[in-house]
This record gives structure tokens, C-alpha cells and sequence, in this order.
């Protein structure tokens, strides 16, 4: 099996071993029924892009398109409207509207405020070896603004190593709270996307990617999703994701990425219910 399968099912297996269940959780299913959780604390996981490891699931297939999408939209487009959201293609935003047709000063809005994205280019070109090279979405003045779901994937770290003269950009992925199965690996594989896209535009390489999970959790609506990729063998195969273009990083778009070696991959039998 390849790494990511390995991933998933130790931490699903965890996940319903240790039976740890959330108290007074706020989230709630479209009927109004308290959604709760099942979880385990302070999950990490490591893939060398450089050397083939993705983290693409062969147990269940991952909406790798819609996820790039979101990525384009939240660093490149930069802001929190639904209507540039839908713009992409991204629907799964609409429940948290926050009733002004946004998500409220929360992610691409915070990028775009702060000037995020920029100065990490810019820091990441002039002084590659520093070890300041952070981009965090939880920004307390945005978060007090307006209303609006705290951003889960927050933060990233980024690093550059040289080895035998190539220049390495490695990622980190810091999450407060991972739904495991309705995010979990479009969450890893779109940031993956991320650091290509960042690794293009300074004439770096891809090189580690990180993820550390603070929350990980499967709703009690998705125990038998659960159980379904437990059930499932791991395909003898190694997903790919690629970035072949000269493009610049505001000049990507979906269709410079290739997504190769999923022949076989499953969708889900089970019913999945957002938990909002």
C-alpha cells in the first residue's frame, strides 16, 4: 500500500478504537441534529513529494479537482465571496454564508487584507533559509470583524533546503480540526497543489510535505463510511499529481495540473451528510 493508504487506515482504526466523542459540539446536520464527533488528538503525517509519495488515497477516491479550485480561489482571487467561489466551481461554501453572500473576513479575505501570499514570494525569493516563513489565517482582528467559521487548515510553514545545488521548498500544513472523511485528503492534496505552485514561481522544487491535525474526527454519520474503506483492499498503484507550465503563480489554473495513476479508485457507497 502507499503511504497515504497506510495513513488512513491507522488513524480511521484509532479514530474508533480510542471511542473518544466530543461534548456540546457546535456543528449540526441539515435536519438540526447536533452533529457529533468521534476523534483522536495531534495526528501528523509526512510525504516526500520529491521522491513520488502523494497523499492520494487509493481506498476511496478524493475530489482532487474541486480542492485545486478552492486553492485558486482562496490565493489567488483572494476573497470570500460565494459568488467568486461558484465562480470555480466550489459549492460546499454555501452553508456557511454568513448571510451576505460570504464566508466573512475569513481566508482568501485574510490573504488579500494582510498581504499574505506576496510577501511570502517575496520572502521566500530574497531570504530562502530564513526559518520565518509563515502564513497564518487566524488573524484576531479578521476573526472579531464579522461572523464566520474560524479557518481549519490555518497555517502553513515554509522551509527551503539546497541539495547538490537544488532548491527544496518544503510545506508544513497546520489544522485546527480535520474532517476525516468528508476533507481529509482534499485538504492534503490541494495544499500539495499549493506548494507546486508556490515551488513554479520561485524556480524551486517540490520537496516534504507535512500535516499535523490538532482534531482529527469522523461524524457519527460517517461510522459506516468509515467501516467501508476499512472493508476495502489498498490498490497496488501510486497516484501522481503533476504542475508541468511556466506559468506564473496568479497565471495557474486547473488545467496546468495532471492527475495520473488513479485508474481503479472507488467512489464511496455510503451516504455522507455535512456536518455544517
Amino acid at each position: 500500500m502507499n503511504k497515504a493508504d497506510f495513513y488512513y487506515i491507522n488513524n480511521l482504526k484509532k479514530i474508533l478504537q480510542e471511542n473518544n466523542i466530543d461534548e456540546n459540539p457546535r456543528p449540526k446536520y441539515k435536519d438540526g441534529v447536533t452533529a457529533h464527533s468521534y476523534f483522536t488528538t495531534q495526528v501528523f503525517e509526512e510525504y516526500n513529494i520529491n521522491e513520488g509519495e502523494f497523499p492520494i488515497t487509493t481506498l476511496r477516491n478524493t475530489a482532487i479537482k474541486i480542492g485545486i479550485k478552492e486553492i485558486l480561489w482562496i490565493y489567488q482571487d483572494q476573497n470570500s465571496s460565494l459568488e467568486s467561489a461558484h465562480n470555480r466551481g466550489i459549492n460546499w461554501w454555501d452553508e456557511w454564508n454568513i448571510g451576505d453572500n460570504t464566508i466573512g473576513q475569513r481566508y482568501g479575505a485574510t490573504i488579500k487584507k494582510w498581504n499574505l501570499l506576496d510577501n511570502l514570494l517575496e520572502n521566500l525569493k530574497n531570504d530562502p533559509f530564513s526559518r520565518r516563513h509563515i502564513i497564518n489565517m487566524l488573524q484576531e482582528e479578521d476573526l472579531k470583524e464579522t461572523k464566520g467559521l474560524y479557518p481549519c487548515a490555518y497555517e502553513t510553514l515554509w522551509s527551503v533546503r539546497r541539495i547538490n545545488g537544488i532548491m527544496y521548498l518544503d510545506l508544513t500544513l497546520n489544522q485546527r480540526s480535520n474532517d476525516y472523511i468528508m476533507a481529509g485528503y482534499i485538504n492534503k492534496i490541494q495544499y500539495v497543489a499549493l506548494q507546486m505552485m508556490v515551488a513554479k514561481e520561485l524556480g524551486y522544487k517540490p520537496g516534504k510535505f507535512c500535516h499535523f491535525i490538532q482534531n482529527l474526527h469522523i461524524y457519527d454519520r460517517h461510522i459506516e463510511a468509515a467501516h467501508e474503506i476499512l472493508a476495502r483492499e489498498p490498490l497496488d498503484i501510486n497516484p501522481l499529481l503533476t504542475l508541468d507550465t511556466d506559468k506564473s503563480f496568479y497565471n495557474i489554473q486547473l488545467e496546468d495540473f495532471k492527475i495520473s495513476n488513479i485508474e481503479g479508485i472507488k467512489k464511496l457507497n455510503s451516504n455522507l451528510e455535512i456536518a455544517i
